[in-house]
């Protein structure tokens, strides 16, 4: 039984020897037929004819190095290569795995928006002050107190006055002595005239000629609608001539006080269009425009002024509320891509454009930006394809080959 064992083992044994004996024979026979002769000469060494980046090709470089616009080594572009044809190839595929997402420069709508704050005030164009034209005492007051809403024509107070007592006694004696015709003669129509210089109104006359008698309380009368915004008489007082007793504002149509940076001062100009929105008022936009801009700049905080004029019918709106506001330039046409696209280097700023299954570097000339989308002045044409997102994606494809390339040419 051992016998018998230790003979396959021997056999085994030779067979492995042999096996390998044939193996080592036919690699040493194979290296023979390939090694080269000691007739045939050796190939010369590429040389290299510059370094570019990939992503860059028309800048070149006279020996290698990391690329300044990428972060990847420079690559050696050799004689006996093919014409470079710019940029790097990337496969649908792999383009669909990297989650590269394309986008077309096409000619669209721009309107640049400037933000900037505002607070409510006043309309300067709309406030009115009630006054005495004559010395009196004010005997009567209707409207008692600041913020008050008053009606055109509504009677605030009435005054006693000596002088339109006894102007309102001379129109009616001239009159009298013009008999039927008083209204037409001289001396009534002076007396009348003198009436109207006092202040005394002229929707008072029919009463006047009714009651044939001098009227000892005058009224003074709104001329406007809206808020009494100063009150400086009370019942009682005495008023000379002149004396401001009312100030009333006109809420139902108020402006927006607004400041821009001195940096901004081209973008703000008359007539421009303006949105407003109120902490008060969440979600409700008012539209206006600018309605003025002040020819002078603020030296402290280098700012230029303007207003802008919002309509306020339903006084929601009150003077010192904060607003922020939208400033809109007018819409025109021009080449845009989406700002994400451009990649600004600090010096230059550049797309990359697909063509094809090929990317290539573009430098371009961008302009305005609004609305997430950048115009773009010069360096691509309408209709031209460019990467809006995964360029740095794209860049790192094309530093990977590199790389191979270098480990694939030392082999």
């Amino acid at each position: 039984m051992k016998s018998t064992t230790a003979i396959g083992l021997s056999l085994a044994l030779a067979a492995a020897f042999g096996a390998g004996g044939y193996l080592l024979g036919k690699r040493g026979a194979h290296d023979q037929m390939t090694a080269p002769s000691a007739s045939t000469p050796p190939s010369p060494e590429r040389k290299a004819l510059y370094w570019h980046d990939p992503m860059f090709p028309q800048q070149k470089f006279d020996k290698p190095g990391k690329s300044p616009f990428m972060d990847m080594q420079l690559v050696p572009v050799y004689a006996d290569q093919k014409a470079d044809e710019g940029g790097v190839a990337v496969s649908a595929r792999t383009v669909q795995n990297l989650g590269v997402r394309i986008a077309a420069a096409e000619v669209t709508e721009l309107s640049r928006e400037l933000p900037v704050v505002g607070s409510v005030r006043n309309d300067e164009r709309r406030i009115a002050q009630v006054q005495s034209r004559a010395a009196g005492w004010i005997e009567k007051l209707n409207v008692r107190a600041v913020n008050d809403p008053v009606r055109k024509g509504q009677v605030l107070a009435e005054i006693y006055s000596p002088d339109l007592v006894a102007a309102q006694e001379e129109y009616l004696l001239a009159r009298r002595m013009a008999g039927a015709n008083a209204t037409d003669g001289p001396l009534a129509s002076a007396a009348r005239q003198r009436l109207a210089t006092l202040g005394f109104p002229e929707s008072e006359l029919p009463r006047l000629d009714a009651a044939n008698a001098a009227l000892r309380r005058i009224p003074l009368v709104a001329p406007m609608g809206g808020v009494v915004g100063e009150l400086a008489a009370r019942e009682g007082q005495a008023v000379a001539v002149g004396q401001p007793i009312f100030t009333l504002l006109d809420l139902s149509s108020v402006w927006i006080a607004i400041e821009v940076p001195e940096t901004q001062g081209a973008l703000l100009r008359e007539g421009q269009r303006a949105r407003a929105s109120f902490p008060a008022f969440p979600g409700k936009i008012f539209e206006g425009r600018v309605d003025f801009v002040y020819p002078e700049l603020n030296a402290a905080t280098r700012t230029l002024k303007a207003r802008i004029t919002l309509a306020n019918p339903k006084m929601e709106l009150k003077p010192g509320m904060f607003a922020d506001v939208t400033l809109s330039s007018s819409p025109r046409k021009a080449l845009t891509v989406p700002t994400e696209a451009v990649i600004r280097t600090g010096s230059r700023s550049v797309v990359v454009v697909a063509d094809g299954d090929r990317f290539r570097p573009e430098t371009v000339e961008t302009g305005m930006e609004a609305g997430g989308r950048t115009e773009i002045l010069k360096g691509i044409k309408d209709g031209e394809r460019v990467v809006a997102s995964g360029q740095f994606l794209i860049d790192s494809e094309a530093s990977l080959r590199s790389a191979l390339g270098r480990i694939e040419g030392t082999k």
